[in-house]
């Protein structure tokens, strides 16, 4: 037996429900459409209708995380910036340093220009630590 709306009581005051900028029906709390320009927004789920002036002024706003598209460019750029943190162990070379006269130097090199280009050779002396850099 169906009650009538005067046994059923006023109707339940509506009330404006969002999350963020996602909207959702009052009554059964199903995600509605965006409300755009439109006048009334009936629900998919319950067929109750919503005015779209309720949903006026509010700020749709979308964020995500870095992880959440994942790129293989972004993945070898990860691994490549993960070599850098190695340390490096320079070579050595008979190389006489020009500020203290020693005559041997510690080396390493380094792709610095465009890669039809030489190496930097960077000069670090073991006595003295004076340093230079040599472009090939």
């Amino acid at each position: 037996m169906a009650l009538t709306a005067e046994q059923r009581g006023p109707a339940p005051a509506r009330r404006q429900v969002n999350f963020g900028s996602l909207v959702f029906c009052a009554t059964c709390a199903s995600l509605l459409d965006s409300p755009g320009d439109q006048d009334h927004i009936v629900c998919h789920a319950c067929g109750d209708d919503h005015e779209g002036t309720q949903f006026e002024g509010i700020e749709t706003v979308s964020r995500s995380q870095d992880t959440a598209f994942p790129s293989r460019l972004r993945n070898k750029r990860s691994l490549v910036q993960g070599v850098g943190e190695v340390e490096r162990s320079n070579a050595r070379v008979k190389e006489v340093c020009q500020k203290c006269g020693a005559e041997e130097m510690e080396f390493h090199t380094m792709q610095m220009r465009s890669a039809d280009e030489g190496q930097t050779v960077f000069y670090k002396c073991v006595k003295c630590g004076h340093g230079f850099s040599l472009n090939n």
